[in-house]
């Protein structure tokens, strides 16, 4: 429950309230702005302009061919394929959970969860809201691996990051994308010590996002 409880607080998007008191608008020059309360303002991507560029990884991403059951979001148009043969799926019994569905590998401490808004946000900002709600409760948290990849034919952002919870050293991995239909965090996530044992069949489950004309 640990896990669980972990990875609801601290990637869970939190779009609305962190745009309350905010209005966005747009310049005569055409760059977005925030206009705040108090009459102060900002460019909507200013805390993004001095960030590193994310590399893009050149390989192609395909789902598993054993992966043979589609779960279809109810809120975007992704799907999901699953190999139930391995991994276990159901909807949050939690009223308050953050996740459309939730994961289990059977026979195995590893979990993931999708977690999904209809609102469309760039790939680069969903990594400062995941980052920033991170660090809330895991101080220590640190990306260590980012980057762009093309998986069944759409470009998600990958990322990897490491944090502490009450002495528990942690690792999620996961893919998080975004278009006209909403935003989606497709994620997996397991305990540091068994992150390597366990890369494999995150990928292999993380690549069965599809999005569904």
């Amino acid at each position: 429950m640990q896990l669980k409880q972990f990875l609801f607080f601290t990637i869970s998007l939190m779009i609305f309230s962190q745009l309350k008191g905010q209005q966005k608008a747009v310049t005569e020059n055409g760059d977005e702005v925030i206009l705040y309360d108090d009459g102060t303002w900002k460019y909507l991507f200013e805390e993004e302009i001095d960030e590193p560029k994310i590399p893009t990884n050149p390989n192609k991403f395909i789902k598993s061919a054993e992966a043979t059951f589609l779960l279809k979001s109810k809120k975007v148009n992704l799907g999901f394929w699953i190999n139930t043969k391995t991994w276990s799926f159901s909807k949050p019994k939690d009223n308050n959970s953050v996740a459309e569905y939730e994961f289990e590998l059977k026979g195995g401490d590893l979990y993931g969860m999708i977690i999904s808004e209809k609102v469309e946000i760039p790939l680069e900002l969903l990594k400062s809201i995941a980052v920033k709600n991170a660090k809330e409760v895991a101080p220590d948290i640190k990306v260590v691996k980012e980057e762009f990849r093309n998986v069944n034919g759409i470009k998600v952002l990958l990322l990897q990051m490491n944090g502490t919870l009450q002495g528990m050293k942690i690792t999620y991995y996961g893919y998080y994308y975004s278009n006209e239909s909403g935003t989606v965090q497709f994620l997996t996530y397991t305990s540091q010590n068994l992150f390597e044992s366990n890369k494999t069949k995150m990928e292999t489950f993380l690549n069965g996002i599809v999005e569904i004309k």
